[in-house]
């Protein structure tokens, strides 16, 4: 069964920085293109960024500059770092197997002074 668990979210000022990790299990993850996805309130899911299994990474382009994601195949894990927040930043935040669906709890960001 595939498992993801996000964590490190937060309350931030604009401006702040956080480091989000999502531990995999229940599949190969280092042979896997992953993803960060986001869902502010009332509104969907927005694809934010990805990191191919061969290290290739991708951003849309209101986090570029600003959001790294990385990956430790050694332990299983993906990581978003997020600086120079934004209000506009504030959402559920989840990890998922690029092209699948998220199966996380997600973790919350907010961005506000």
């Amino acid at each position: 069964e595939v498992q993801l668990v996000e964590s490190g979210g937060g309350l931030v000022q604009p401006g702040g920085s956080l480091r989000l990790s999502c531990v995999a299990s229940g599949f190969i993850f280092s042979s896997y293109h992953m993803s960060w996805v986001r869902q502010a309130p009332g509104k969907g899911l927005e694809w934010v960024s990805s990191v191919l299994s061969g290290g290739t990474t991708t951003f849309v382009d209101s986090v570029k500059g600003r959001f790294t994601i990385s990956r430790d195949n050694a332990k299983n894990t993906l990581y978003l770092q997020m600086n120079s927040l934004k209000p506009d930043d504030t959402a559920v935040y989840y990890c998922q197997i690029k092209g699948s669906k998220p199966v996380g709890q997600g973790t919350q960001v907010t961005v506000s002074t």
